[in-house]
């Protein structure tokens, strides 16, 4: 894959923070003209919040890299009317709204399709678009908590684990882009758009397949005594003897036996099943992995076939040698300085041309008016009265 492959894809995004941004960010790496519309005021909420580096926030550098910036005044008529005159000169139409706030803004999927049958159109909410929580209020725990994820993590008898991480932002984003290229395939061969419903709810589903499978079957188990949250001794976090931790992931036999043989001890195929033996289990894994530093775990990791690996934190990961191999962070020079970027895994490691730095808010306006098909004058009066800035 090269970051050509989308080249001449024209992209519309009306998205602010994360969930909408990252998928965004995936087609401008992939080569896609992305221009992002903000409003007059803060504009994407991202650029100001901490930490600053070179006066932009650093995520918000890192999500909207390669693209450009246009300032509308949405909640003003003039800009709703030109905004819909724009849409047609795009492919894509990314929107993260909720239900019933395009039609609010004169731009109603279902009219927007009518009028231009090969617009493709995603729209990216927390519950979709229709249901009885579709215009609900929400945030990436609030998805977690109510597609059951969140309550299968953490121990027996303890509240669920607030997780470190924003995976229905991310995997909405995620699902969005397989959305728009399957769209974007179909339109080249039919020439047909589509309009996209993506639920964030929906979309961290698949990632706790081991736990939803046996619900389905009537088996739901408890939160900390499945295989993969807890319930079984190969497959945990450990404290070292140096009060740092290691992973053991040894779910196949191969690597149980090979654990507990380095150790002289003989292992049993129902170690890897959950059950009131486990406790035994654990005691021994705790015992032996605590009685070594997490260095001589690293060691023994490349000496045997055994999947066990530090548990690094995050300033560890930034000089962490096999992703600085993979070229996994870089840097974006700016006049501003260099601000710190993070390759995603489809970002081609030498494009074929760099990316631009993240725009300033409205640094492109006029250059997409324009290109989108307004008129010169009509884009100076929409300066004149502030709706475009």
């Amino acid at each position: 894959m090269t970051s050509a492959s989308l080249e001449g894809v024209r992209v519309l995004d009306l998205s602010r923070l994360l969930p909408g941004p990252f998928a965004t960010l995936v087609l401008a790496d992939l080569g896609a003209t992305v221009d992002k519309i903000e409003d007059p005021g803060q504009g994407d909420y991202l650029r100001h919040m901490p930490p600053q580096v070179g006066g932009q926030n650093v995520a918000f550098a890192m999500l909207n890299r390669g693209k450009r910036s246009a300032v509308l005044d949405l909640k003003r008529p003039e800009a709703q009317r030109a905004l819909a005159s724009m849409v047609g000169s795009y492919d894509v139409l990314f929107e993260q709204f909720r239900p019933g706030v395009m039609s609010r803004l004169g731009l109603d999927p279902a009219e927007l399709r009518a009028k231009h049958p090969g617009l493709i159109i995603c729209s990216l909410t927390g519950y979709g678009q229709d249901g009885p929580l579709a215009k609900r209020a929400g945030h990436d725990l609030n998805y977690l908590a109510r597609a059951g994820l969140l309550g299968a993590q953490g121990p027996v008898g303890a509240a669920p684990q607030l997780p470190g991480f924003q995976l229905a932002d991310v995997s909405g984003g995620l699902w969005s882009v397989i959305a728009i290229l399957s769209a974007l395939r179909h339109k080249e061969r039919t020439g047909e758009g589509a309009w996209l419903d993506i639920a964030m709810s929906e979309g961290t589903l698949p990632f706790f397949l081991t736990s939803l499978g046996p619900a389905m079957a009537n088996d739901p188990g408890r939160r900390g005594d499945e295989q993969l949250t807890g319930g079984i001794a190969p497959y945990g976090v450990y404290a070292t003897s140096d009060g740092k931790y290691v992973t053991l992931a040894a779910l196949e036999p191969k690597f149980w036996t090979t654990f507990c043989a380095s150790f002289d001890r003989a292992p049993s195929m129902s170690d890897l099943l959950p059950g009131d033996h486990q406790a035994d289990v654990k005691a021994w894994v705790t015992s032996t992995i605590g009685s070594r530093t997490q260095d001589d775990w690293r060691r023994y990791a490349e000496e045997n076939d055994v999947p066990i690996e530090p548990v690094l934190d995050v300033s560890e990961v930034l000089t962490d040698p096999h992703l600085a191999a993979r070229q996994v962070f870089t840097t974006l020079g700016t006049p501003a300085g260099d601000l710190p970027q993070v390759r995603t895994p489809v970002t081609p490691r030498v494009p074929n041309k760099p990316p631009t730095p993240p725009p300033t808010q409205g640094e492109h306006t006029r250059l997409v008016l324009e290109e989108a098909g307004l008129d010169p004058s009509a884009v100076d009066a929409l300066f004149a009265t502030n709706v475009a800035r």
